[in-house]
């Protein structure tokens, strides 16, 4: 696959749209109940944590997508 995207097995995600007139995220829960991969263009990324990687979305909105693979593999990938 090409360094341009990476694909990951992905479940459950947390879209953000944005912030209410008193700066609360509004956010919305998605639920799965398994992982299924996903392509994603490594642009998109914007971090990565333990648990979930944060991508940018159209609209201007963020998901924060929980992801199944270690963590060190998943950075190992992206920092290359």
């Amino acid at each position: 696959m090409s360094q341009e995207f990476i694909e990951l097995n992905l479940r459950n995600h947390i879209i953000s749209h944005g912030y209410d007139e008193d700066n609360k995220e509004i956010t919305e829960e998605v639920t799965a109940d398994v992982f299924l991969p996903k392509t994603i263009a490594i642009s998109r990324i914007k971090s990565l944590s333990d648990k979930y990687i944060l991508t940018d979305y159209i609209g201007g909105r963020w998901i924060y997508w929980e992801y199944k693979e270690p963590y060190e593999l998943v950075k190992k990938i992206l920092i290359k």
